[in-house]
């Protein structure tokens, strides 16, 4: 666990199932579906297609729901652990040094997350320590050089948007190296039966997921903050807690509770939202500080609290921030979700917060970066837009996913 902190931070710088009743899916063929096409089921788990991305929704107990993934996405998981192995192997790692980087991650997953893990291997062809490799495939396949960190956070209500209701917004913003990763990913939606949230999870398939929402309209995301703060004890892995902080999380003082209360690992910049309003955490591993505003908050990769007197944050980071700020105070009160995907598609380098092979840092000119994912997400009626470098943004209507 402590090595793969270690090299966050571096990142940051630089057939019984079958037999059970489970909770009946929708029908997905009519408007509420926004036609999500039916492509195959496995065990009472469901797998549909949202225009260019796959879309799961899995039921059961977390075992179950393991066997469902893995099942519905064994060709994708079986090739993005191979590409995930052959690049590291590049790098002179050999399968069995990689595997014991993914048992040292697992230490402090909780059993819930270890059950979905153990369940994708039973159906996958993968082993359990192949699946920890690629849950933290992302982590293990940037271990760079340091570079420029990225990512940025947006999200209004009140004044700011047509009906006042909240929209929220992110970009997960990596390397262009990380780019192969979109062919992989996912809309993962859960809906245990032990009486938790359903869970939605947008990212590469198998990979711990850093874009989430839940049945009560509550979503969480990170931004890097690109600063070098490494707890001197063992705690879990923070991003990894917001799997579970979802499923427990009702409403958003509950999850802001859960977040308060969490002693992260590494410095980080944590987003959230609910139906009503929005939050920035900056998070130090001895301290965290909350902000928001008057129907807008934002967040790039540094820390805006005035009182934690650091350094100047670089360009890339401030230059984005405010640039959100602006965009969303010149369309002021003309916010729905549509204008917020126009925001989002803006360019850094024409005055937006979005990437396209851009050079961050003079330092580093031939480090390209890019937008990798991007979401809009209204709280209120969990609705979801969602789009990957290259392909268009689609909608999906979650609430019916959800509540079936």
């Amino acid at each position: 666990m402590r090595f793969l902190t270690v090299v966050v931070t571096l990142c940051i710088l630089t057939g019984t199932a079958a037999a059970l009743t489970l909770p009946k899916l929708p029908d997905l063929t009519g408007p509420s579906g926004t036609d999500l096409l039916p492509v195959a089921a496995f065990e009472g788990g469901q797998r549909l297609q949202a225009g260019d991305y796959p879309v799961i929704v899995l039921s059961g107990t977390y075992r179950q729901m393991g066997r469902q993934y893995g099942g519905l996405m064994k060709a994708e998981l079986s090739g993005e652990y191979a590409f995930v192995l052959n690049s590291l192997a590049k790098r002179g790692y050999t399968q069995e040094q990689v595997r014991a980087m993914g048992r040292e991650s697992a230490i402090l997953y909780s059993r819930r997350q270890m059950e979905i893990f153990e369940g994708m291997a039973e159906t996958s062809g993968l082993t359990t320590d192949d699946i920890l490799v690629l849950y933290n495939g992302g982590i293990l396949y940037l271990m760079l050089p340091s570079v420029p960190s990225s990512c940025s956070y947006l999200a209004v209500w009140g004044n700011y948007t047509t009906d006042g209701s909240v929209v929220v917004s992110r970009n997960w913003d990596l390397s262009d190296t990380m780019l192969p990763f979109t062919q992989w990913y996912v809309l993962a939606v859960y809906r245990p039966t032990d009486g938790s949230n359903g869970v939605a999870t947008f990212g590469p398939a198998g990979m711990r997921p850093e874009t989430l929402m839940n049945s009560k309209g509550l979503f969480i995301a990170d931004d890097n903050s690109g600063i070098n703060d490494v707890a001197s004890d063992t705690r879990p892995d923070l991003i990894a807690e917001f799997f579970r902080f979802m499923l427990d999380s009702s409403d958003l003082n509950g999850l802001t509770t859960a977040i308060q209360g969490a002693r992260t690992n590494v410095a980080w910049i944590v987003d959230v939202a609910g139906p009503d309003r929005a939050y920035v955490y900056e998070m130090m591993t001895n301290a965290t500080k909350w902000r928001t505003g008057d129907g807008i908050v934002a967040a790039a990769n540094h820390f805006v609290d005035p009182s934690w007197n650091l350094t100047a944050p670089p360009y890339h980071s401030v230059s984005r921030y405010n640039n959100l700020l602006r965009q969303a105070e010149e369309v002021k009160g003309s916010i729905d979700a549509t204008r917020m995907m126009q925001i989002r598609d803006v360019r850094w380098e024409d005055g937006g917060a979005t990437f396209v092979h851009s050079v961050l840092s003079s330092d580093y000119p031939d480090l390209l970066f890019s937008t990798n994912h991007q979401v809009v997400f209204v709280p209120a009626s969990r609705t979801l837009w969602m789009k990957t470098a290259g392909n268009d943004w689609q909608k999906v209507e979650l609430g019916p996913l959800f509540d079936a």
